[in-house]
């Protein structure tokens, strides 16, 4: 026995013979006409999305025609309507609204930029230098394992995400092999295509941010 169905409408079909899982959802007749258009005709399972499987059954059921319409109707009680009385008004001038002094009472504190001088200090306090990354596949796994501790640095300790350019190098004192300028511009370029940094664009500066894998060891390059 057919039933037309009107409304929204959830179709699914799935086969796990051929790990093949279809959801469509939408109105009745063009979920009917996406389904001749893939092939899935007389296919699956179509069900009004407001209706369970049983109440589809009963009128099955208690009708003796050849087709019977399940037209989709929304819930009768939809809630007490809404009080705008009850929507506190706040009004304040044009600009007046200090984003930062609200933060800071709501117990949310700015990030501080760090300077670049106090990651180099920070680094000279490690108990242990750190290892060389583990990563075959890396130009400099010192320099690199160096550059992850700067970003460790200025992430946990300062709440920033990323360093400019020129932040880096200050912060490294040396310790990317020597690396300066353009050398060092393209060298973290490299490491960005590989998936260990992300970029940030910020007016006329560059910088660069750790991707959470690569600062805890976890990524290696993805090429």
């Amino acid at each position: 026995m057919a039933v037309r169905l009107k409304g929204p409408v959830r179709y699914r079909f799935k086969s796990e013979s051929e790990d093949v899982s279809v959801l469509i959802e939408g109105d009745a007749e063009w979920v009917a006409q996406q389904l001749i258009l893939i092939g899935l005709e007389g296919v699956g399972w179509t069900m009004p999305m407001t209706a369970t499987s049983s109440q589809v059954q009963r009128g099955r059921e208690s009708t003796s025609a050849s087709e019977q319409e399940v037209e989709v109707k929304p819930p009768k009680d939809m809630g007490p309507p809404p009080d705008p009385s009850r929507i506190p008004t706040v009004r304040r001038q044009i600009g007046s609204l200090d984003l930062a002094e609200g933060l800071v009472s709501l117990g949310v504190e700015q990030p501080v930029r760090p300077d670049p001088l106090e990651i180099a200090e920070a680094l000279e306090d490690l108990e242990e230098q750190p290892q060389p990354v583990q990563d075959p596949l890396s130009s400099d796994p010192m320099a690199e394992a160096w550059l992850r501790e700067i970003m460790r640095v200025a992430v946990k300790d300062f709440g920033v995400t990323g360093l400019s350019v020129e932040a880096i190098e200050k912060a490294a004192q040396g310790r990317l092999g020597g690396r300066e300028d353009l050398e060092l511009e393209v060298w973290l370029d490299v490491l960005f295509r590989h998936g260990k940094l992300v970029k940030i664009h910020g007016g006329q500066k560059l910088g660069y941010g750790p991707s959470p894998t690569w600062l805890s060891g976890k990524v290696r390059s993805h090429l």
